[in-house]
C-alpha cells in the first residue's frame, strides 16, 4: 500500500510539472510560430518535449530507487527468518536476465504457485487467477494520462493550440483561397457575366488568329462584312458591348445561320475573338456592308451625348 502511494504521489507531481510547464511558455513563442518561424518554433518545442522528457526519467529512478529500497528491506526480513528463505532469494537473482524481464513485463505466475492467487470462484469448473496487471499494460495507462494531461494543457491552459472548430474554419478559409487562386489561372472560367475587354496585344493577336480561321469566312478578313453583318460601323443586331459580342459568339444567332461556337472554342477564345472584333469598330474594310441594326453607344460615352444634346436644347430656348 505504501509503495502504491508513494508511486502514485510521484507521477501526480509529474503530471502536475508538465502542466505548468505548458502553462508558462511565454507569448514570444507564439509570436515566433504565428510568423513562421520554423526553427524558433521547433527549439522551443524541442527544449519542451526533452524537458518532459528529462522529468518522466527523473521520475523513473526514483521509482527505480524506491524499488530498491523495498528490496533491501525484503532482503533483510528474509534473513530474520532463516537462510533458507534467502538462498531462495539468491537463486531467483541467478535466473537470465530475458527470463527476468519477461516476468516482469507480464507478471508472470509460475504454474506451481498459481494455488497462492487462486480463487474461490468456480464456473463450471474454470477457476478464476487473481493476477495482477502487466506492467506494461500499467506502463500504459499512466502514459494516456501523461499525454491527457499535455494535451489539455497544450490546447485549454496555454491557448496555443486550435480547438476544432477553430481548425475547421481555417482550413475552409484556405480551401476556400485556393480555389480562388485556382480558378484566377484559369482563363477558361469566363462567361458572358464576369468577361471583359482585352487590350493584350499578345492577346489580341491570337484573338485575330482565331477570327481569320472562324468568322473571316462570313464577315470577311477586315470585318468589312458578307454573309454576316459588317463588324467595323457602329451598329450592331445585339448590342456593341464586350458582354454582348461574347455572348452573341458563344451562342450564336441560329435563325440567322450564325452557329454557337461554345462546343468549339474555349471561353478563352472566344474573349479573345471577342476583344478582337471590337478593335475593328472605326477602321476601314475594302468592301464595307451597309450598316444594320441599332446604333450602339458605349456606356461611358453616353451621358456626354445626352449633356450635349441637353446643352443644344437649351442654347435654342436661349436664343428663341
Amino acid at each position: 500500500m505504501k509503495k502504491n502511494w508513494i508511486k502514485t504521489s510521484l507521477t501526480l507531481l509529474l503530471l502536475c510539472f508538465v502542466a505548468v510547464a505548458f502553462a508558462q511558455e511565454t507569448a514570444e513563442a507564439t509570436v515566433a510560430a504565428e510568423s513562421g518561424s520554423w526553427l524558433d518554433w521547433t527549439m522551443e518545442n524541442f527544449i519542451l518535449v526533452l524537458g518532459a522528457f528529462t522529468a518522466i526519467g527523473a521520475v523513473g529512478a526514483i521509482f527505480h530507487l524506491n524499488n530498491q529500497l523495498m528490496e533491501l528491506n525484503r532482503v533483510r526480513v528474509l534473513k530474520e527468518h532463516g537462510i533458507e528463505v534467502a538462498k531462495e532469494l539468491q537463486l531467483t537473482h541467478t535466473e537470465p536476465l530475458i527470463s527476468r524481464w519477461y516476468k516482469k513485463m507480464t507478471a508472470a505466475v509460475p504454474i506451481e504457485k498459481e494455488s497462492d492467487v487462486m480463487l474461490d470462484h468456480d464456473y463450471d469448473g474454470i477457476r478464476e487467477l487473481d493476477n495482477i496487471l502487466p506492467p506494461w499494460w500499467v506502463g500504459l495507462f499512466y502514459a494516456t494520462i501523461l499525454i491527457g494531461v499535455v494535451y489539455f494543457a497544450y490546447y485549454h491552459v496555454s491557448d496555443r493550440g486550435l480547438s476544432s472548430s477553430a481548425e475547421y474554419a481555417l482550413e475552409m478559409e484556405e480551401a476556400e483561397a485556393a480555389v480562388k487562386a485556382y480558378l484566377a489561372t484559369q482563363a477558361d472560367q469566363v462567361d458572358e457575366s464576369n468577361v471583359e475587354l482585352l487590350v493584350d496585344e499578345d492577346q489580341l493577336a491570337l484573338g485575330e488568329s482565331i477570327f481569320m480561321n472562324k468568322c473571316a469566312v462570313c464577315h470577311q478578313a477586315d470585318g468589312g462584312g458578307g454573309v454576316g453583318p459588317n463588324l467595323t460601323d457602329d451598329y450592331w443586331l445585339h448590342g456593341g458591348d464586350i458582354k454582348d459580342v461574347f455572348t452573341t459568339i458563344k451562342y450564336g444567332v441560329p435563325e440567322k445561320g450564325m452557329i454557337s461556337w461554345k462546343a468549339q472554342l474555349r471561353a478563352g477564345d472566344m474573349q479573345r475573338v471577342a476583344s478582337y472584333i471590337l478593335t475593328l469598330v472605326g477602321t476601314t474594310p475594302a468592301a464595307p456592308k451597309a450598316p444594320e441594326g441599332d446604333l450602339y453607344t458605349p456606356v461611358d460615352e453616353a451621358p456626354m451625348e445626352e449633356a450635349s444634346a441637353e446643352s443644344n436644347e437649351q442654347l435654342g430656348m436661349n436664343e428663341e
